[in-house]
Parts: C-alpha cells; sequence; structure tokens
C-alpha cells in the first residue's frame, strides 16, 4: 500500500538552544534529518517525501539530499510561521488520491512497521495515529498548584506519524483555516471535524529530540542498534 508523507523541517526548535536549525545536529556524524529522511527512503510503501524547509535553508537542504542520493523527495516546500501552516503547504501538492502521513523530521527512530501498521489502520478508517500510554502521574496545574490528578489509565503521548485520507486532512486544514482554528497537532484539527481517530500504540523510543539531553538519549539508541546489527 502506497503513501505520501509530509515531514516538517522548518522550525528553528529554540528549546534545543543549538543556535541553528535543529535538523542540522549531528547524530553518529550524519544530520538529525536525513536519519528521518532515510527511514521512509528505504520503504517501498513510500511513493514521495514533501520536505517543508525555511527558505533560507533551502540550498542547504537540497545540497544534502543530493548528497545521501535520496530519490523520493518529489517537493521542497516553504513553511509557514506555524507548523500547522507548514503541513498545509505540503497538502497543496499531494494530488493523489492517496493515504498521507505527517511525521517530525525531529523523530529519527520510527519503524517501518509501525508505519504500515498506522497506514493500514488510516485506510480502513480514514484517520490514525501513533501513541503510547503515559508512564508517569500527570497532574494539572494552575498558578503552580495542583489543581487536579488526571486519571493516567485513560492518558497516552501522541506521537508522529500521524496518518489520514487525504480528502479528511484536506478538509480538516481548510475546515481550521476558515474558523482561525490553530490545533495542537494535525489529529486535533480532524477531531475539529468531528471525524474519529484511531490509536495505534507505538514505540517509547520513538522521541522527539526537543532539548539538549534528548541528543544523548539519541546517540545511546543509535549506539544500542549498532551493537545489535
Amino acid at each position: 500500500m502506497n503513501y505520501s508523507v509530509i515531514i516538517p523541517a522548518a522550525g528553528q526548535g529554540k528549546r534545543m538552544k543549538a543556535g541553528k536549525n535543529k535538523q542540522f545536529l549531528q547524530l553518529s556524524s550524519i544530520p538529525l534529518i536525513i536519519h528521518t529522511l532515510l527511514i521512509f527512503e528505504k520503504d517501498h510503501w513510500c511513493k514521495e517525501i514533501i520536505l517543508v524547509i525555511n527558505e533560507e535553508e533551502k540550498n542547504t537542504m537540497m545540497n544534502l539530499v543530493s548528497k545521501y542520493r535520496l530519490q523520493k523527495i518529489k517537493h521542497f516546500v516553504i513553511g509557514g510561521s506555524e507548523r500547522q501552516y507548514s503541513v498545509a503547504n505540503g497538502l497543496e501538492v499531494v494530488k493523489d488520491d492517496t493515504i498521507v502521513l505527517v511525521h517530525d523530521g525531529a523523530r529519527p527512530f520510527i519503524q517501518e512497521a509501525k508505519i504500515h501498521e498506522l497506514v493500514l489502520s488510516a485506510n480502513e478508517t480514514g484517520a490514525a495515529v501513533l501513541a503510547v500510554p503515559v508512564k508517569d502521574t500527570i497532574k494539572k496545574v494552575t498558578e503552580s498548584k495542583v489543581e487536579k490528578t488526571m486519571e493516567r489509565s485513560s492518558l497516552w503521548a501522541v506521537q508522529t506519524p500521524q496518518a489520514f485520507r487525504l480528502s479528511i486532512i484536506k478538509n480538516a486544514h481548510d475546515t481550521a483555516k476558515q474558523q482561525g482554528f490553530l490545533g495542537t497537532d494535525d489529529a486535533s484539527l480532524v477531531e475539529n471535524i468531528n471525524e474519529d481517530v484511531a490509536i495505534i500504540e507505538g514505540d517509547y523510543l520513538n522521541m522527539k529530540l526537543t532539548t539538549p539531553e534528548d541528543l544523548l538519549f539519541a546517540e545511546a539508541i543509535l549506539a544500542s542498534r549498532k551493537g545489535m546489527a
């Protein structure tokens, strides 16, 4: 089963405190974004990659794509002021009625088997996301005071990829634009138009690299996988 994937990689990731786009940070001597792109490049279900980038970084991204001989990147799309707008720009170039994935450029450890499970679910239900059960106790806090302890058994931490039928995700983005609604992720836009979103249990290693500490965990994951190879 074929799919297209939109990978937003235009954000500057200020919490990483790197002084540059975190996508260019090196993990085992390879840029972060390349680790992510190679997963989809190698997946025979993936028919095209739409890479959403910062206009000022276009040449750098194109040079990296050429250096690592990535063949599935069919479009370089300029991002918007918010991630939601960047994804919307990416959707504009998806022409076939297909399953569309949206995946964070800073999640380099997604497993191909999970991608396939997600695509099959989205094909059947219309929308599906990866998520993992929350491990820690979660408290709702207001003005530095605990307001409520949340029921952990019903809480899931959502990841990417998130997968949708093209017609559903385009409708969700169009409606959000009309309403001036800014969601927390693409699934929240689908929820906003009253469409169900299926949950596929993900992998705790499918982490998003957000802070400097995450780089330490990322290097450890890469080292462990090399040891298993």
